[in-house]
């Protein structure tokens, strides 16, 4: 499986994230327009622009189910896709014959409907030919939204790239076969992988439940950075944690260390 490096995308769980660890902040005054809510399930077009750079986004937003879906082209280039789930999991990946995949996990998930609660008014603009009401929020975003069908019709991040939107089709829903990542994107371990996995787990009798699963993250994570050269490193890290729980709060640490990861 090769590795692939997380396209430049609208990310909703990184919007995500950046709005659930940001200060409290400070709502419109009363009586301003409030943004509308996303609906529940959209699907939209949107031509992103960052310096020159272009890509065309086939947005499919899926609150109902715990999902949501960016299919990017990069303009003469490649058909990535990335896929969000509720629960924190990502899939980046192509379709193609190079079978290209990574993974990440964060804490949160995908953007609530109401992600543009407490965002300051800002007025009324005319953009790409519709007037707006246009809101700011956290100094991280700036909303276009239609005056009069309270559509999103443009928005733009703090480092300048802008997204115009294109299409916008309320409740419209991707089917479920759809939103499955390819096989390729879930590991398959080599049998020297199950060999050391037997090791440990006889060397870890009397362990904590959460030291032994601790420690088989560390050995997921040596394969998931396809390294398996290091398993001669990582066999002499892990006996190192066997001493104390102290000790083996390093033991992450020090495979990446070591290793050189």
């Amino acid at each position: 499986m090769a590795s692939l490096t997380r396209p430049i995308s609208i990310s909703i769980s990184v919007l995500l994230i950046f709005f659930f660890f940001s200060p409290l902040i400070k709502s419109s005054r009363e009586g301003d327009p409030t943004p509308a809510p996303w609906p529940h399930q959209f699907h939209a077009i949107l031509f992103m622009n960052y310096s020159g750079t272009l890509q065309k986004i086939d947005l499919w937003y899926d609150w109902t189910n715990g999902r949501n879906f960016n299919i990017i082209q990069h303009q003469l280039g490649k058909l990535m896709y990335d896929l969000e789930w509720n629960n924190g999991t990502s899939f980046f990946y192509t379709l193609d014959s190079n079978k290209e995949c990574s993974t990440a996990h964060v804490e949160v998930g995908i953007l609530r409907p109401n992600w543009l609660d407490g965002a300051n008014y800002l007025g009324q603009r005319h953009m790409d030919g519709f007037l707006c009401n246009v809101w700011e929020k956290a100094d991280f975003i700036w909303y276009y939204e239609d005056v009069i069908t309270k559509r999103p019709v443009h928005w733009v991040f703090y480092t300048g790239r802008e997204a115009h939107v294109m299409t916008f089709e309320v409740g419209a829903a991707l089917a479920d076969a759809k939103w499955q990542a390819p096989g390729y994107c879930f590991r398959q371990y080599p049998k020297s992988c199950i060999s050391y996995l037997w090791y440990f787990t006889r060397k870890f009798v009397g362990w904590s439940s959460e030291r032994f699963l601790g420690t088989l993250s560390i050995i997921d994570y040596v394969f998931f950075m396809q390294s398996h050269q290091l398993m001669g490193r990582l066999s002499i890290i892990l006996n190192f944690c066997l001493f104390s729980s102290s000790a083996f709060k390093l033991c992450f640490v020090a495979v990446r260390v070591l290793s050189g990861i």
